[in-house]
């Protein structure tokens, strides 16, 4: 005698079953076409800094105290005085979104690891690139004793000292550190007005993201 009840609620289970494994990879597409979709914005909004092309305009920028420097592109402007330094750097976003730069770092060498967040000095003001232009970035150093104004001077008066600066994507997340390198160009080294500064990267890091290299 067929049992019924017994197919009735064999039945049952295997339609719940089978609903589950359904519901099951429709969840996971879900989850990756939602993670794809994140990621596709994640890379519409994220800057990356280069050194600006030697064909971008030259841009006149201002300090806090009034000071006014000039650098063209592709370049940095360096001034150095008994209680400060001046450096304004041309920089290009080659990335698809805008970055905003929130502050710098100078490390001892071009090799010296990369500092806690927490040692970057915050800029006074939100310094804008736009996607595919160029920008500037400055850094001013008003302390003759830190251990800044002493690699910035060690290294101008040498053959070029190391900038790090930390920057973000235009919704604060995506952090990149860039470093920089400041050398004295075919003029020789030194901190004379006359000095061509030019002004390379080295290397790029992520703070928020997978690092590119392992």
């Amino acid at each position: 005698m067929v049992d019924w009840v017994l197919i009735s609620n064999l039945g049952t289970a295997l339609g719940t079953t089978v609903l589950a494994v359904a519901t099951f990879i429709s969840t996971r597409s879900a989850n990756r076409s939602a993670r794809l979709a994140e990621r596709a914005l994640l890379n519409g909004l994220r800057p990356i800094l280069l050194p600006s092309n030697w064909s971008d305009a030259p841009q006149k920028v201002r300090f806090m105290e009034g000071k006014w420097m000039v650098v063209r592109g592709g370049h940095a402007t360096l001034e150095i005085s008994s209680n400060a330094v001046y450096l304004l750097m041309s920089v290009r976003n080659a990335g698809a979104g805008v970055a905003v730069l929130h502050g710098w770092h100078l490390p001892p060498d071009a090799r010296a690891p990369l500092a806690p967040v927490e040692e970057f000095h915050r800029l006074t003001r939100d310094i804008y690139v736009p996607a595919n232009d160029a920008g500037f970035c400055q850094v001013a150093i008003r302390d003759p004793e830190s251990a800044d104004f002493r690699n910035a001077t060690a290294g101008a008066a040498g053959e070029g000292f190391t900038v790090d600066v930390l920057y973000g994507d235009a919704e604060g997340s995506q952090r990149v550190v860039s470093r920089f390198f400041i050398t004295p160009g075919p003029g020789g080294a030194g901190h004379d007005d006359d000095v061509d500064w030019l002004l390379m990267v080295s290397r790029h890091w992520n703070l928020d993201l997978p690092a590119p290299r392992g």
